[in-house]
């Protein structure tokens, strides 16, 4: 069998270290999963003479250094513009690099799988087989709940540091926010949500962040400052802009929740205006515009 054929056959109920372990046997370099936060997950073993592949696996991440490194030779940029598999070069590589993306079933991306040319070079049927290992490791973790709650993590953490002004670096946080822009097109809304008390037993927050979250499967969510906030873009199906509550409107009445809503943006690194512009209408002080409930 050949390298594709070979790597199909890898069986995916197999654990992910035995995976990359076969993987990197068959296309003759070592691989490494990191999630997109740089946390090494699972690589393939051993040291090699490339200096930011010991780093990643003695140390399990990246350091600040390298992610500038990262920065400064726009691999950042062609990693968040690329939707699954790109090869980064480099005179300051000590050896080139394929990187494709992992993702759960949400089709969020939530990990980094790289393979470094430390011992052949690439050619046509590696990549090919690369991009099919990806998907084989896709269809292994799609379904793990460690993954969906990682990207509900991760979407959190974003939109908070958003709102908050803490994101000034744009070079260095490409990847992260065009991680956010998933899935969004056109003009984007910030939805700001008071959720009701509906007993005296505990704060139901995230509860609720919960239940809108398998509503709204296309929407991006924190918790912020005590409420709800949400991201949606006019490009889903989810989304009116004058009545966003739709075929949900019962759930949102049975829960007590009001809400407001921006107008619409296409910049995150403004979300900090949108969110407060939707905040002023759930308070009652904006036009009936942005009153929408």
């Amino acid at each position: 069998m050949g390298k594709l054929e070979r790597v199909k056959a890898l069986r995916k109920d197999r654990d992910l270290q035995h995976l990359l372990e076969a993987a990197s046997e068959i296309l003759r370099n070592p691989i490494a999963m990191f999630d997109t936060n740089y946390t090494l997950i699972a690589h393939s073993g051993g040291m090699t003479d490339d200096p930011i592949w010991n780093e990643l696996v003695s140390t399990g991440t990246f350091s600040m250094e390298t992610q500038m490194f990262f920065v400064s030779e726009y691999f950042t940029y062609e990693v968040a513009e690329t939707e699954k598999l790109v090869i980064l070069k480099s005179a300051q590589l000590k050896h080139d690099r394929v990187l494709a993306y992992v993702f759960n079933r949400n089709r969020a991306k939530v990990a980094n799988l790289v393979m470094v040319a430390c011992n052949t070079q690439f050619d046509a049927d590696d990549l090919l087989t690369f991009s099919a290992f990806a998907d084989k490791l896709t269809s292994k973790i799609r379904d793990d709940e460690h993954y969906i709650e990682y990207a509900k993590n991760y979407y959190h953490d974003l939109i908070v540091k958003l709102i908050n002004g803490e994101i000034t670096d744009t070079k260095f946080y490409a990847p992260h926010i065009k991680i956010l822009y998933e899935g969004f097109d056109a003009w984007m809304y910030a939805v700001v949500l008071e959720v009701g008390q509906m007993d005296e037993q505990h704060d139901r927050l995230e509860e609720i962040m919960d239940l809108l979250i398998k509503r709204y499967k296309s929407f991006k969510f924190a918790v912020y400052s005590g409420r709800i906030v949400m991201i949606t873009s006019s490009k889903h199906k989810d989304f009116n802009r004058n009545r966003i509550l739709g075929k949900y409107e019962e759930f949102f009445e049975n829960n007590n929740l009001s809400a407001g809503v921006s107008s619409g943006f296409e910049n995150l690194y403004q979300l900090r205006t949108y969110y407060d512009e939707a905040l002023s209408a759930l308070m009652g002080n904006a036009d009936s515009c942005n009153s929408n409930f």
